[in-house]
């Protein structure tokens, strides 16, 4: 009885990782998508952030990208770090350069951290391959 009590909580850590991986792909894939087929708000947005269209293409690639890297098992925590890096650019352009509420992506951020690190054994696999 006690191993069944023991395996509840790692199955119900399981199943709350791949909701919000799920979640998180979702938001970065719909995100990524409006970037690329250039969502006017979106084309309004990177043309005051400065860098041009072209850092437009770019993000929404770079979403799409993490996206789908997210939801592969083998390389979730390879996902959860770039979209990681892609908030905290989104969190430093909101509070410095475009305004609004920094919380959306320090959300997203928040959540990306949790599956890079529950995932952390991943980049140990990668150190020691030969």
């Amino acid at each position: 009885m006690s191993v069944a009590v023991a395996a509840a909580p790692s199955r119900w850590k399981s199943v709350s990782l791949w909701v919000v991986r799920g979640l998180l792909a979702l938001a970065f894939a719909a995100a990524g998508a409006a970037k690329l087929y250039g969502v006017p708000m979106l084309v309004e947005e990177f043309e005051h952030i400065g860098l041009g269209q072209w850092f437009r293409y770019f993000t929404g690639s770079l979403e799409l990208l993490g996206a789908v890297l997210i939801l592969l098992p083998p390389v979730a925590a390879f996902g959860g770090v770039l979209l990681s890096c892609i908030m905290v650019g989104a969190t430093i352009t909101h509070l410095f350069v475009i305004g609004g509420s920094p919380v959306p992506p320090l959300v997203l951020l928040t959540l990306s951290v949790i599956v890079a690190y529950a995932k952390r054994s991943q980049f140990a696999l990668l150190a020691s391959a030969p």
